[in-house]
C-alpha cells in the first residue's frame, strides 16, 4: 500500500513556501503551489484487496495522519512481502 499524507488546502504549509522560494534561484522558475507532504509505503496481509485497503484506511486514520489538519489517500500499489 502507498499512503500519501498532505496538508488541507487551507492549512498553512510553511514547509511548501520555503522551497518555493528557493526554486527561482536555482533556475527553476515558473514552479508554483509548492505542498510538501509525506509517503509511507507498506504491506498489508489480507484475503482480498478491498480488506488490505479498509485496513490500510484505519492505519492512516488512526496514526499516520492528523485528519484534522491533514488529508490521506491510500493506493493499492501491488503485491509483495519484505522482510
Amino acid at each position: 500500500m502507498l499512503v500519501e499524507v498532505r496538508l488541507r488546502p487551507d492549512v498553512a504549509d510553511p514547509a511548501g513556501a520555503t522551497v518555493e522560494r528557493a526554486l527561482p534561484a536555482l533556475g527553476f522558475a515558473g514552479v508554483h503551489g509548492v505542498r510538501i507532504g509525506k509517503a509511507v509505503r507498506f504491506f498489508v496481509d489480507a484475503d482480498d484487496e478491498e480488506s488490505a485497503r479498509r485496513r490500510a484506511t484505519e492505519v492512516t486514520d488512526r496514526l499516520l495522519a492528523n485528519l484534522v489538519i491533514e488529508e490521506a489517500s491510500v493506493t493499492l500499489v501491488g503485491e509483495g512481502r519484505s522482510n
